[in-house]
């Protein structure tokens, strides 16, 4: 039999014989598999980082996955310390193994692996799509192509509710304008930002298939209908509770709230 062939690549970054040798060495020796030897790896940093120690000698890939896990927490405000940050990569990391596992590390699976993530993160944060890449084998290029083709997905941190106003021309005539700005108003963000709290992204769209109730408003699968500008507040104050569902009551608040019932072709 031929020498046992080792990868190229690991997680986007080309090894060299050496590195590559050493990391055949380490499975066989370890029985562990290349995700959970670089968990590993992370987790001695986070730990090396906690004595107050500065400079470890990071292997290549260690490194670019150290410094993807800092730009991750600075781009959505949060931990900012390096071992932090480090800890807050591995929990994300293990809960996109959960997902891939879910669907047993299938290729065939890889939309559904991404709906999984999105739905769970409201983004694709580049590191888990590296570990997807990693996992299940298919080139980052092509995650990528998927990620920006369909419109279910975003490589931008987004809130936990998305906000839509419908500005087409029935819903423009009747005030659509003045539902965006009192809801930028409420928020502190234009059309397309998202709230520092990560709690709202808002979005002006050009339809929402409901011309007859505009203006509309929508909060993920929630619509809203025939609101005025005063009823913005009332209505988005609502989502920053946790857990929400809205009562009967509530609903009140707006002359029609409800949640469409999917539609079959």
């Amino acid at each position: 039999m031929g020498k046992e062939k080792t990868k190229s690549h690991f997680v986007g970054v080309r090894l060299t014989e050496e590195q590559k040798r050493t990391l055949y060495n380490l499975q066989k020796k370890s029985e562990m598999s290349k995700s959970d030897i670089l968990l590993r790896g992370l987790e001695i940093l986070s730990e090396y980082y906690a004595l107050g120690l500065d400079k470890p000698p990071l292997s290549i890939e260690l490194k670019k996955l150290e410094e993807e896990a800092i730009q991750h927490i600075k781009a959505l405000k949060q931990i900012k310390q390096r071992e932090e940050s480090v800890k807050q990569m591995i929990q994300e990391l293990r809960e996109v193994d959960e997902i891939i596992d879910e669907y047993n590390g299938e290729k065939n699976a890889l939309i559904q692996i991404l709906l999984k993530i999105q739905e769970k993160k409201h983004w694709l944060p580049k590191p888990a799509l590296i570990w997807v890449s990693e996992r299940l084998n298919v080139p980052m290029a092509q995650i990528i192509q998927i990620a920006t083709f369909y419109k279910a997905f975003s490589l931008e941190p987004k809130g936990e509710n998305t906000v839509k106003v419908c500005l087409g021309t029935a819903c423009h005539v009747r005030g659509g304008a003045k539902i965006l700005e009192a809801a930028e108003q409420y928020l502190g963000v234009k059309s397309g930002g998202t709230t520092p709290d990560m709690k709202f992204t808002l979005e002006s769209v050009n339809c929402l298939g409901c011309c007859a109730l505009g203006p509309v408003m929508t909060i993920n699968n929630d619509y809203y209908g025939k609101i005025t500008p005063p009823q913005v507040k009332d209505i988005l104050s609502l989502y920053q509770r946790e857990n929400l569902i809205l009562t009967s009551e509530q609903k009140k608040i707006a002359p029609l709230a409800y949640k469409p019932t999917p539609q079959h072709g």
